[in-house]
């Protein structure tokens, strides 16, 4: 049985020894379906000679930003702050005047059911960034071993 040499970086919850040096480390080279898997140091990873880090291009033009970008969600995000900040006035100006229509009621003697007050809070629809692993290719040596 071959074996596809990609293998993804993880960290494992206990520490054993480097392929390589012995070292403690918990950061594991391993395939998709954990078949083959191998303990490396983060020296080690960075070695050519041992494995080659496989860059993603999406990932890398997604992450530059631009600074028209960060101004365009800093403004956005200045006036989600000023509605927020607006709505709270009006809820606590509407909770003053139920209080006075409370203490108008109680001197009148009548006892009309105040409908309770309900914050509306939407729930932000603000999509969470894919967890990646890093993707290596090990050397030719490496791998046949």
């Amino acid at each position: 049985m071959s074996f596809n040499n990609l293998y993804y970086k993880r960290t494992a919850g206990t520490a054993k020894a480097c392929y390589v040096c012995f070292k403690p480390t918990t950061t594991v080279l391993a395939t998709i379906n954990t078949v083959d898997f191998l303990y490396a140091c983060s020296t080690h990873l960075t070695d050519s000679g041992f494995a080659t880090l496989i860059k993603d291009e999406a990932k890398a033009t997604s992450a530059a930003v631009t600074a028209e970008e960060i101004a365009k969600v800093k403004a956005e995000w200045e006036e989600r702050q000023k509605k927020k900040l607006e709505a709270e006035e009006k809820v606590k100006e509407k909770d003053k005047e139920a209080v006075k229509k409370d203490d108008t009621d109680k001197k009148e003697g009548s006892k009309a059911p105040k409908p309770p007050a309900s914050l509306s809070t939407s729930p932000s629809t603000q999509s969470s960034p894919t967890a990646t692993h890093e993707r290596y290719i090990l050397h030719r040596d490496i791998f046949s071993s």
